[in-house]
């Protein structure tokens, strides 16, 4: 059955910047999204083309993954766009963005049990063109319950309000992909509010959100699908500066830069109006 909001749903989410819901697609659905989640992090698909990386370490071949992600997990397991999931992130986004709005499966984010690392307080947008202003939605769903103790979602409420703010590469290492609040915005956030779910319901937030996910403490792994749904992006009059992007010097896109270099790497999928350049995203 399509999964629609409720006037008072949309109204929360354009007053407060974020919303949860506790379903969005069918057990049936979850089980079969898990078991090609599974099979793609098994082989770590995509490592030679960038794709597969550790999102919050060195990502070096020596060291232990603490946070692997898989950026276009469907071109790994084509079977994720014949989703229940996806039709349905498709109808509910344009309910929020609009007739016109484009989704994908964006990317997969694993916390493994006991030792999966926090994604460090950030906005997705300090990830994404400075020269542009976004209107993008992205749409976490958990494969399994997700928990304050596993790693669920916490967003600082009216914090979409915000333009991009100051970011570094976490523990302010360029070799790290990932971002962190720069220290000198942690103020911001004083207040924030957890999302627990069960399997296969969704958070829904937009680019300039403040969010994170704890550490899993939990015994048993934490999988995660996002997806971005969005409006064509707009060139902003004065074009920002992210400092924090242009020092990175990271594994990951050396071999990304070698597979294009050797003729390997096709592109990202095509996504419609997408706007945001998902191969540098959390």
């Amino acid at each position: 059955m399509p999964f629609d909001l409720s006037s008072v749903q949309i109204a929360f989410f354009h007053d407060n910047g974020f919303l949860a819901i506790p379903r969005l697609t069918s057990d049936e659905d979850v089980a079969l999204l898990r078991a090609s989640y599974d099979r793609i992090f098994a082989r770590r698909a995509g490592r030679d083309l960038g794709d597969h990386f550790d999102l919050a370490g060195a990502d070096d071949e020596e060291g232990k993954e603490s946070l692997p992600q898989i950026l276009h997990p469907a071109r790994y397991a084509p079977e994720m766009n014949d989703s229940e999931l996806l039709r349905n992130t498709t109808r509910v986004a344009r309910q929020l963005l609009g007739p016109d709005a484009e989704c994908e499966i964006a990317h997969a984010i694993f916390k493994p049990a006991g030792f999966g690392a926090e994604t460090p307080w950030h906005q997705d947008a300090a990830y994404w063109s400075p020269d542009m202003r976004y209107t993008a939605i992205s749409i976490w769903v958990p494969l399994q319950e997700a928990t304050e103790e596993n790693g669920c979602m916490q967003f600082v409420p009216l914090s979409h309000t915000l333009d991009v703010v100051r970011h570094r590469s976490i523990n302010d290492d360029p070799r790290i992909h990932g971002l962190e609040l720069h220290p000198s915005e942690h103020g911001r956030v004083r207040e924030f509010v957890s999302c627990p779910l069960p399997p296969g319901g969704a958070t829904f937030h937009g680019p300039y959100m403040l969010h994170h996910t704890g550490a899993n403490r939990s015994t048993t792994p934490r999988r995660a699908l996002i997806l971005n749904a969005a409006l064509p992006p707009v060139k902003r009059e004065t074009p920002l500066r992210f400092s924090w992007m242009e020092g990175k010097v990271t594994a990951r896109d050396a071999r990304a830069k070698a597979a294009v270099e050797k003729g390997l790497d096709p592109g990202a999928p095509p996504t419609g109006a997408l706007g945001p350049d998902l191969r540098r995203h959390q």
